[in-house]
């Protein structure tokens, strides 16, 4: 990857945390409304420095279709919201019980579990609001996008089927199937759909779409894996999270599967089935592929 790429990618990605961090502030209710700690906790989670990779996904698949920022910027921030609420959720002592979060302590350490559920509960209540009352879309296309968020976030496709099957394969082998197909639905599926909803958005067509999806549904594989690797490689300052978890936890990842090098091979094979896929669109399609090489070559 050239540094040139590189500064796109991320260049991009901070302008984009800037812009949705500033619609979320305004979206999210501030800690001085009532009930003060649910919505500080909310906060708290949010605003805790995330890369935002998801909205600004759907954020550069819709402007590579010519949409307007305006369009799409608050289906993007509702991606970020029903994203963080399943880190609220994931952290709980009763699922992946983590006590650190984007570098600082989880939501269920910071306040207390029955406040984190709730803080969780209403960031996904307050993501399908935030799209349904979205009045630069038209009323149908809403709808299509909230059945798309739905689909994502729940079961059987989605990331709550991921995470599911994730808890049942703990302490057990797995096959390389199960570990793909608890990665499509627990991390794969948001990404995904963020890259359809701004395609959506956009008005792609229909051989648009399908090439956006294979798009996505390839890079939601490569940040898990790359997310895998860098669980057993990376430290705690890089990840904001505590490394080695999966591990001891007995998790159902690439590593444990296959071993760090093929995982690293197998990396390299996913990123460029996943660019191939852009070779099917003709539209300005290199930002996206910048954040493919971005994901490719991260170190948190």
């Amino acid at each position: 990857m050239t540094a040139t790429v590189s500064d796109q990618a991320q260049q991009f990605l901070a302008s984009c945390r800037t812009t949705i961090d500033a619609e979320l502030e305004r979206l999210i209710p501030q800690t001085a409304e009532s009930p003060e700690r649910v919505h500080a906790a909310i906060r708290w989670s949010v605003f805790a420095g995330g890369k935002r990779f998801r909205p600004a996904l759907l954020i550069a698949v819709g402007q590579a279709f010519a949409a307007p920022l305006d369009h799409l910027l608050r289906t993007a921030c509702a991606f970020e919201m029903i994203h963080t609420y399943s880190l609220i959720h994931d952290d709980l002592p009763s699922m992946d019980d983590d006590d650190l979060r984007r570098g600082r302590a989880t939501c269920h350490v910071q306040f207390d579990e029955a406040t984190a559920i709730l803080a969780g509960d209403a960031l996904q209540a307050l993501a399908f609001q935030t799209i349904a009352e979205d009045e630069n879309l038209p009323p149908e296309l809403r709808v299509q996008l909230l059945a798309e968020l739905a689909r994502a976030s729940g079961t059987p496709e989605g990331m709550v089927a991921g995470q599911a099957l994730d808890l049942e394969a703990e302490s057990r082998e797995v096959t390389s199937s199960e570990v793909s197909r608890i990665h499509s639905r627990k991390t794969g599926a948001l990404i995904y759909t963020a890259a359809r909803a701004g395609a959506l958005i956009s008005g792609a067509s229909e051989p648009e779409l399908l090439a956006i999806t294979a798009f996505g549904i390839n890079l939601g594989l490569l940040f898990q894996i790359t997310d895998d690797l860098l669980d057993v490689t990376a430290t705690a300052d890089e990840l904001g999270k505590t490394p080695g978890k999966d591990a001891r936890s007995k998790k159902a990842t690439f590593p444990s599967v296959y071993g760090i090098e093929a995982t690293r091979q197998t990396i390299q094979a996913v990123h460029r089935t996943t660019c191939a896929e852009l070779q099917k669109i003709s539209r300005p399609t290199q930002l996206l592929e910048s954040i493919a090489d971005f994901i490719l070559n991260r170190e948190a």
